[in-house]
């Protein structure tokens, strides 16, 4: 997220001008979303603890990856005096730049959630996806899990079939009772 809020400049006007920028930055944090998900659900595919810590760790993950690159393109901004803004390069990233403009990237929660709308948005959408993708998987790898469960234990109470010394493992073909009178076996009859 840092990384697409510090080079947004470099990006095509297009992408940047439609519809404000948030459907780039809502489908990046619908990414970093997916990305916490798989990984935790990599890690501990049946736990219900992991599913309030996916929320935080991604709604956490777009917070920090908007502050950071914000304070990087602040501070580069401030630190350099160019008559307009120009795009920012590798160059840019490093600590002063990111300590100069820090107090002002941090302004992006601070402010009223009048102003401040769109930073909340994109991680309170990473959070529930995050939150909704892991619940999907864990209540899937769960149900799996309770079929294996029961299928073993069905297996394990099921009766032995009781055979007589010489009854033939196969159970003969049931024939159809339908017609009384008709003989069953016609060419032999």
């Amino acid at each position: 997220m840092g990384m697409v809020v510090l080079f947004q400049q470099s990006l095509p006007a297009a992408v940047i001008t439609f519809w404000g920028g948030h459907p780039v930055l809502l489908g990046l944090s619908l990414v970093i979303a997916a990305l916490v998900a798989l990984a935790m659900g990599a890690v501990r595919p049946r736990s219900l603890v992991l599913l309030p810590f996916a929320a935080l760790f991604a709604g956490g993950a777009v917070a920090a990856g908007q502050i950071t690159g914000s304070s990087i393109l602040y501070g580069a901004a401030l630190r350099g005096p160019a008559p307009e803004p120009a795009p920012a390069d590798l160059g840019d990233i490093d600590m002063t730049n990111f300590n100069t403009g820090l107090q002002d990237a941090l302004a992006l929660y601070r402010g009223p959630l009048a102003e401040t709308w769109s930073a909340w948005l994109y991680v309170a959408v990473a959070a529930v996806a995050a939150f909704a993708l892991l619940t999907l998987r864990v209540t899937r790898v769960r149900r799996a899990q309770r079929a294996e469960e029961d299928a073993a234990e069905a297996e394990e109470t099921k009766e032995p079939e009781y055979r007589a010394p010489f009854e033939p493992a196969q159970q003969p073909t049931p024939k159809s009772t339908a017609e009384l009178f008709t003989p069953r076996n016609p060419v032999k009859d």
